[in-house]
């Protein structure tokens, strides 16, 4: 179609929206946790097609624009691919060179029912702060927390809350965090002030949060009891060769990260050495996995890649250690990286057409008080979270909206970075086809809406912000003097 492109009204831009969450609703109702395997994509799609009719035939877009604004979309999200990719292969190795069952053998030697939750919690958090990475932190501490939590006798989605509540914490407050970083250069301030001035929400966030995780775990009802802890415990110690070396491997990949080396190349060097160690430490477990006859050279090979890129199940006369013991490798990943790119496909089509931009501003000329533009702000960034499928664009779009509209109300930039930091990267994990949130239900192996509800940090977050500002709470505000700078 030739001309200008119309913009669009808010109906046209609520139509494919609302079809999303209804058709959504529906899916999950017929398929449950299975939504994710493939009904959820299509959902995506056909919302990506109704917003794409409303874009050609009724604002007059062409569809190599819409096609356009798709593979920038994709193109934002192909880093995030990656990291999943490398991050399936780092579970196989890890799992099959020992890593995670000894991590798992020593987690049960020192945690008790009664503090898990707490100390799941709490570990996750020092260890996210330390690499900046939630990501990182769930696929490596987080997946042995989880079958330490297992073992216990904890529900998986529990555990998975508490893992990612402690890992979204170290997310939000280290200065080696992407989005720590990302916030403050939306709203203009620097990432020291940004820290200090997002402890005021986020420090009694996680004070609630990690007391009840220990309120819970002092009341729940654990199936796991002392023998049965013994007995995995004896199964993972006679089935692997457990040591200390072991440690070896994460803790390289964690200096690494520390270091500020990329997550791509931390994680491959984590999975090939995962990989090493499997042949050093576990020969008998690699020519188990690879199978068949030949020289060690040969065996050894085949079975660190098929830990690499394909599903690997070590067996033990214990169920519930056969239930720990289980990785998906790189092609484990393949049906949350399809989740992704049809999500991608939607949120491109609808900000290309300027959809997502007018149902932003309309939420905008509602806004009046301060606790109003901060509840605003929050609220724009879980819908963006849930649109586009992508937290960075969750910081980004309403970062920009947003910055002027704190300027003119005399609101310093910090409170606009804290806003989004406290709303957009938490509460991206909740979402079932965001990113974050896929990529943890992978990883972790449970359901996005099953671990949700005790996300406790990451609900708490943007009410605290929120709470904040209607009740005027640490509220920065401009001098005369640097308003007229």
């Amino acid at each position: 179609m030739k001309g200008t492109p119309k913009a669009p009204g808010i109906v046209d831009a609520l139509i494919p929206l609302l079809f999303l969450i209804v058709l959504l609703i529906i899916n999950i109702q017929i398929f449950g946790n299975d939504s994710l395997s493939g009904s959820n994509q299509m959902v995506l799609v056909f919302s990506a097609v109704v917003a794409a009719s409303i874009a050609v035939f009724k604002l007059g877009y062409s569809w190599e624009t819409l096609q356009d604004g798709i593979v920038k979309s994709i193109s934002s999200a192909m880093s995030a691919i990656l990291i999943l990719f490398l991050i399936g292969a780092l579970a196989g190795t890890w799992l099959m060179s020992g890593i995670v069952p000894a991590m798992i053998y020593y987690g049960l030697r020192v945690l008790s029912p009664e503090v898990f939750l707490f100390a799941a919690c709490f570990i996750s958090s020092i260890v996210s702060v330390a690499t900046g990475s939630s990501w990182t932190t769930v696929a490596t501490v987080g997946v042995a927390l989880l079958g330490i939590g297992k073992a216990l006798g904890f529900e998986e989605g529990i555990i998975a809350g508490a893992i990612i509540s402690g890992a979204y914490f170290g997310d939000k407050m280290s200065p080696l965090s992407d989005t720590t970083n990302l916030a403050p250069a939306m709203a203009g301030t620097d990432l020291f002030t940004h820290i200090r001035y997002m402890a005021k929400t986020t420090t009694p966030t996680m004070i609630i949060t990690l007391l009840l995780f220990i309120i819970i775990g002092m009341n729940y009802e654990t199936e796991g009891s002392v023998e049965n802890v013994k007995a995995i415990s004896q199964v993972i110690s006679e089935k692997f060769n457990i040591t200390g070396w072991l440690f070896l491997v994460p803790l390289v990949v964690l200096v690494m990260i520390v270091k500020k080396v990329p997550a791509l190349p931390a994680l491959l060097c984590g999975a090939i050495l995962g990989g090493v160690f499997a042949l050093i430490f576990q020969p008998e477990i690699v020519k188990s996995i690879a199978g068949g006859s030949g020289s060690f050279a040969y065996l050894g090979f085949k079975g660190v890649m098929m830990a690499l890129y394909g599903k690997i199940a070590i067996v033990t006369e214990n169920d519930i250690v056969n239930e720990l013991l289980v990785t998906g490798g790189m092609a484990g990943m393949l049906d949350t990286i399809w989740l992704i790119i049809c999500a991608m496909i939607f949120g491109g089509i609808m900000e290309e057409s300027g959809m997502l931009k007018v149902m932003a501003e309309a939420v905008i000329k509602k806004v009046h008080s301060v606790g109003s533009l901060i509840a605003s702000t929050a609220a724009t960034c879980i819908f963006f979270n849930i649109t586009t499928s992508d937290q960075y664009l969750a910081i980004l779009v309403p970062g920009r909206m947003y910055a002027d509209v704190y300027k003119k109300r005399g609101l310093k930039p910090e409170n606009l970075s804290r806003t989004l930091e406290d709303s957009a990267t938490v509460t991206s994990v909740l979402v079932p086809w965001n990113t974050c949130g896929a990529t943890q239900a992978s990883v972790l192996g449970v359901a996005t809406l099953t671990y949700a509800p005790y996300c406790f940090f990451n609900i708490i977050s943007p009410l605290m912000t929120i709470l904040y500002g209607y009740l005027k709470i640490g509220i920065h505000y401009y001098e005369k003097e640097e308003e007229l700078a």
